[in-house]
């Protein structure tokens, strides 16, 4: 698939809030990639790499992603998010697989993420090193909810977007 293809892909799956920012691409590479926002009335500026599911089980109620944030003056460097394609009951576990790695995800509805900074790490670290990565939980009614990403490319766009907020202060 071309590079443009893809970028209209993580585009379509970057929520509305995030598009009235100004954006600048830092690459596409394979099925993610890197942007910068400038700063926006009082949201400060940031970086992000992203990427859509190659795979969801059902009819996704949302457009799915996740994403590796950077958000220099907040010194927040490295925060997984994952949107899930459905949203998951309370108090339903949120699992993330990446390789032979498991994470137990915080969150809520459609919202995933790690718990704290250290395990942000460990999930980065993760995906440098596999093929793939899974989130699975489940809705109210009992469905599964599955979202797979390939992660190739993931790794070369976390750091292009690290590089792209590295000298804001």
């Amino acid at each position: 698939m071309r590079a443009t293809a893809i970028f209209f892909l993580i585009a379509a799956a970057v929520p509305a809030t995030v598009l009235a920012a100004p954006r600048a691409a830092l690459g596409v590479f394979d099925g993610w990639g890197a942007f910068r926002e400038s700063a926006q009335g009082s949201a400060p500026p940031r970086c992000y790499a992203i990427g859509a599911p190659s795979a969801t089980i059902g009819t996704p109620q949302v457009k799915p992603y996740a994403s590796v944030g950077y958000w220099p003056k907040s010194r927040i460097r490295g925060q997984f998010y994952v949107r899930l394609s459905k949203a998951r009951a309370p108090g339903r576990e949120l699992r993330l697989t990446i390789g032979s790695r498991r994470f137990i995800l915080t969150g809520n509805g459609i919202h995933g993420w790690a718990s704290d900074a250290r395990m942000d790490a460990a999930i980065i670290a993760a995906m440098r090193s596999a093929p793939s990565m899974s989130v699975e939980t489940s809705t109210e009614t009992g469905r599964s909810v599955a979202d797979t990403y390939r992660l190739r490319g993931a790794a070369t766009a976390i750091d292009a977007a690290a590089l792209g907020c590295a000298s804001i202060r």
